[in-house]
């Protein structure tokens, strides 16, 4: 339905906050929707973001993997927001800012009311790691949707990917349909349909639209 049809190319940057407890400072956990963006430190996970944006500043890219250490929150308009979670796993920092960020993680998921569904970006020449598992169990154990998304897939051959992409499935084919798996290229736009179509169904849950229904004055 077009009037509920997002444009996600007019995200803008709304707050960064350090933990779980400033970011319910900012924004109660109950407020509007959130949509969490989370994935080891070299997943591609800011480029995704700007290539599904349209805007390649939006959210800061690195050749230091794990330069994102904030929770920093994008909007999408009044109701709707991008959320863009600090990388784990792989970033050259002390173990104990690791298990902060992991601590931070799991409370995010497991406490933001408003939270609809949760992307886990995992490079596909490297998928389901420990950590990745972790994510994906945590958001499914929270009745919350996960997009596995599959990305640099322009880096392998089309049948590699596809073999790929068809493992994944078979291994998250436990989870039932909490999980969808999409290969996803930040440079060639590979999966950005796909991925804008399950964003945008997350962004619009009934209990919104009837919301925004009854604000809405009468004709």
């Amino acid at each position: 339905m077009s009037e509920s049809s997002m444009d996600f190319r007019r995200a803008k940057f709304l707050i960064s906050a350090p933990d779980i407890a400033h970011l319910n400072e900012y924004l109660p956990g109950d407020a509007g929707v959130e949509i969490a963006f989370a994935g080891r430190s070299n997943a591609g996970k800011s480029s995704a973001l700007n290539a599904l944006t349209e805007q390649k500043g939006l959210a800061r890219t690195s050749k230091t993997p794990g330069r994102t250490q904030l929770i920093n929150v994008f909007a999408l308009d009044a109701d709707r927001r991008l959320v863009d979670l600090p990388g784990y796993g792989f970033a050259q920092v002390p173990l104990a800012l690791k298990n902060k960020w992991q601590q931070a993680l799991g409370e995010y998921l497991q406490k933001r009311a408003c939270l609809s569904g949760v992307v886990v970006l995992m490079d596909i020449r490297h998928p389901l790691k420990d950590l990745d598992m972790q994510m994906i169990e945590w958001a499914v154990a929270s009745e919350i949707p996960v997009l596995a998304l599959l990305t640099k897939s322009d880096k392998l051959a089309q049948s590699v990917k596809m073999k790929t992409v068809n493992e994944v499935r078979s291994a998250l084919a436990d989870f039932g349909d909490w999980v969808k798996v999409e290969p996803f290229s930040s440079l060639k736009g590979t999966g950005k349909p796909k991925v804008l179509s399950i964003l945008n169904e997350w962004c619009n849950p009934q209990w919104l639209l009837d919301a925004i229904a009854q604000e809405s004055p009468e004709d």
